[in-house]
């Protein structure tokens, strides 16, 4: 392939927890890591959250277009007077059942590029799950990026604890992400969508801030052992999993307290991610966490009993947490606009690399798979 100079690329991630939407700016070729730029946050206010919950679960109607609507507007408003030369939109997902319908996003690549005026990557999964993959996790070819930019020179693992938890083993000896065994990739379970439903529910905010009410509580082991024997645990990754795909996760803790409700959410998130590390090939030399989890210090306290090695947000090697999975998508985008895999076997189960994604030009009504 022809060499390719860096490019400056502008990611966007709207996550399961459902907090906003997430711009970031990263400097790259689509295989190394040459730079990092502006980034910024547009939260959802309560009423744009609630436009998403109405709309979760679902693949069509009324509910479905006022969400696509509202994430239009906001990942315009989000990404709006960023200097870059590519945008890579992930999207809301609304539903994930790779096993049976698909995957839906909503937030429409061709409006947003002639919004821009600037191209837009964009359906990063479906290419995936129509070839038979899981479509999910997608940022762990990302993950060995950063593992290589870090300087790792053993296998470690990436946790990102958003509404889902997903892990990543890299091994950083392996030149690239699609060689075999540099990845495996996989969803461990709920991590702050649960929690953050409870609180909802509950309290009437948003999350439970810093673990204050967790903090509080009394785990109850009787919950956790019940979630662990949940089937999605024995089988083997890749796998994936949606939002709500554990419906009696919240009536299990009804008759708990608020705080031992929030405090037995709290732990089965590391509980799973322990009974997780079974599936890895080799014991990862620490696991470096992102996503908002790592930022809830009973959750990280957690992690860091439950799991053989050392656990620290990935601040310790000089990433981001909060704006990794962002940065992603602008490395994805870069990939296929390159024409490079972003999925492969050992992430997301599919029979072979895949490039994803659809390319839409800002001056047309071209979108190019």
């Amino acid at each position: 392939m022809a060499d390719f100079r860096p490019i400056r690329a502008l990611g966007a991630m709207s996550g399961t927890s459902l907090d906003g939407v997430d711009a970031a700016v990263i400097e790259t070729d689509g295989v190394t890591i040459t730079g990092f730029g502006d980034s910024a946050y547009r939260p959802y206010d309560d009423g744009e959250r609630a436009v998403l919950r109405a709309a979760l679960g679902q693949w069509s109607g009324a509910e479905v277009a006022a969400a696509a609507d509202m994430v239009a507007q906001t990942h315009a408003d989000a990404l709006a007077g960023f200097d870059c030369d590519l945008v890579g939109m992930h999207g809301q997902t609304l539903v994930h059942a790779p096993r049976a319908q698909g995957t839906l996003q909503v937030g429409d690549g061709a409006a947003l590029a002639a919004r821009l005026g600037k191209p837009v990557v964009w359906d990063f999964r479906s290419a995936d799950v129509a070839a038979g993959g899981e479509g999910a996790p997608l940022a762990p070819v990302y993950h060995h990026a950063c593992a290589r930019w870090c300087g790792a020179s053993e296998p470690l693992g990436f946790l990102n604890l958003g509404g889902v938890g997903n892990l990543t083993y890299v091994d950083p000896r392996c030149d690239a992400p699609d060689a075999d065994g540099a990845l495996l990739a996989f969803d461990t379970g709920p991590a702050n969508a649960p929690l953050n439903d409870l609180m909802m529910a509950r309290r009437g905010v948003a999350l439970d801030q810093g673990g204050v009410l967790a903090a509080t509580g009394r785990v109850d082991p009787d919950v956790v052992r019940a979630f662990l024997r949940a089937p999605y645990f024995s089988r083997r990754p890749p796998k994936s999993l949606d939002r709500d795909d554990f419906p009696d996760l919240l009536p299990s803790v009804a008759d708990l307290s608020d705080a031992d409700a929030a405090a037995t959410l709290t732990a089965l998130v590391a509980a799973s991610v322990a009974d997780g590390l079974r599936h890895l090939p080799s014991p990862p030399s620490r696991i470096l966490v992102t996503g908002g989890g790592r930022l809830n210090p009973v959750m990280m306290r957690h992690l860091a009993q439950a799991l053989p090695c050392p656990v620290d947000p990935v601040e310790a090697v000089g990433l981001d947490g909060d704006m990794l999975e962002a940065q992603a998508f602008a490395f994805m985008a870069v990939r296929v606009l390159r024409g490079l895999p972003i999925s492969m076997p050992g992430t997301t189960g599919a029979p072979r690399a895949i490039v994803g994604g659809r390319i839409s030009d800002p001056a047309a009504s071209d979108t190019r798979a």
